[in-house]
């Protein structure tokens, strides 16, 4: 089995860093699976990704920008014989699209997360990188009408181009959040940001101290991937209706139809 993992936006070189992704993603899957780190295409949107990124205002509009370049290569892996495509960010950037465009199963880590902890719980609560991902946070979880389950959703305010040097930090704020979401009534906790949860503190680390199941959105997603392939199924069609003969290229060329 080929699962592609994802990643929201066009490649920055960092071969080490890919390389330790992958065999964390490898490590969460069955034997006789094999996951693929790959990055779409940049189709535009980059520069407000960066202007976003420096004034801390991660509120969706960048995923809503970067979604015909996910779309193109969901494409292309279903083309190039990949069995499943799993978004590695935990937004579900490009998913709902990118289902409605071929047959394979298009696996958001996010979605998959909130209904595996429901199997584990009645309530649960989110952590999160930033302020300005509690709103949209809300907002996709009253879309997937899984509001009802949510306690609250809050940041640890830590978030920057190099992670690793703060994971003392981001280890100790999360704790601290996830005790407070406890407290709150929280059952258990998806952390999102996968830079951050879990590819520099993993769930095992914050588990024993909060004291509560704590979701791994990566593992989950591609066993989730893996369970639809293995078990042949995928979307269905009354709810993801998809046109047959999409290529890749229809994503950014031009309409040559007429009114």
């Amino acid at each position: 089995m080929r699962i592609m993992f994802l990643n929201p936006f066009s490649r920055q070189e960092n071969p080490e860093h890919d390389a330790r992704v992958v065999t964390l993603l490898n490590s969460y899957a069955s034997q006789g699976t094999i996951v693929e780190l790959h990055y779409p295409e940049d189709l535009g949107g980059g520069e407000v990704l960066s202007q976003l990124e420096q004034q801390r205002m991660l509120s969706g509009l960048h995923h809503i920008l970067a979604t015909p370049a996910l779309v193109k290569k969901i494409i292309e892996a279903e083309r190039s014989g990949f069995d499943a495509v799993v978004q590695s960010n935990t937004f579900d950037p490009g998913v709902e699209a990118g289902r409605l465009a071929v047959r394979i199963p298009v696996v958001g880590v996010l979605r998959s997360s909130c209904h595996f902890a429901a199997c584990l719980c009645d309530r649960f609560a989110f952590i999160v990188p930033l302020h300005s991902h509690v709103p949209y946070v809300y907002r996709i979880m009253e879309t997937y009408r899984m509001g009802h389950f949510v306690t609250s959703i809050k940041a640890i305010d830590v978030y920057d181009s190099n992670l690793s040097r703060h994971h003392a930090l981001i280890l100790e704020r999360a704790i601290s959040v996830g005790r407070e979401l406890v407290a709150g009534g929280a059952q258990a906790i998806i952390p999102l940001g996968g830079l951050l949860f879990p590819d520099e503190v993993s769930p095992e680390e914050l588990e024993p101290e909060i004291g509560v199941p704590v979701i791994n959105t990566k593992a989950v997603g591609i066993q989730i991937a893996e369970l639809m392939v293995c078990s042949k199924t995928t979307h269905s069609a009354e709810a993801y209706p998809w046109p047959r003969g999409l290529s890749p290229e229809d994503v950014y060329q031009g309409s040559t139809h007429r009114e």
